[in-house]
């Protein structure tokens, strides 16, 4: 159980911050090979293209889990804690149905790159796996909605107020 919780609190971070250190490596690697060597990695590029798609999707899991997506605050502020509830909520549904429509055209986005076979110029890898961040991270996106959705109700029915960056996850 203590390993699943991990995983939970945990995934998402540091999942970033491997593709974070990555990317920024090559990156530095690259400019350095290129301007100070005067040769340019055929691959660096492509490897930070590729961790730049997985960082996003990935990213907006953790935004969710912790609440800090853009949202129009004054609206929310017209409302009592029930109007608020309720407009989270809807929000939250909506965003989940698109996160599920994402899922669904991500995957089959993969599966027809995939059938393909079609490789990486650079590092001759499937290009599947740059197209599998999509789903990837919806899927987690999904989790981390339901999540939400679940705790900030359980809340709002114990009239605990709860802050939106503090919010435990299941």
């Amino acid at each position: 159980m203590a390993i699943i919780r991990w995983i939970d609190e945990n995934v998402e971070r540091v999942s970033l911050l491997v593709l974070l250190i990555v990317m920024s490596v090559v990156i530095i690697l690259q400019v350095f090979m290129r301007y100070a060597v005067s040769n340019s990695l055929s691959w660096s590029e492509e490897l930070a293209r590729f961790c730049f798609v997985w960082l996003i999707y990935i990213g907006i899991s953790y935004g969710v889990k912790k609440a800090k997506h853009i949202r129009v605050e004054a609206v929310l502020s017209l409302f009592k804690r029930k109007g608020k509830y309720i407009i989270n909520m809807i929000s939250y549904v909506l965003f989940l149905f698109f996160a599920v429509y994402a899922v669904y055209y991500g995957f089959s986005i993969y599966s027809a790159i995939k059938e393909t076979g079609q490789l990486a110029p650079s590092l001759g890898i499937s290009m599947s796996i740059m197209y599998l961040g999509m789903p990837v991270g919806m899927v987690l996106t999904c989790i981390r909605l339901v999540q939400r959705m679940y705790i900030e109700t359980k809340a709002f029915k114990n009239n605990e107020d709860i802050k939106d960056n503090d919010i435990p996850m299941l």
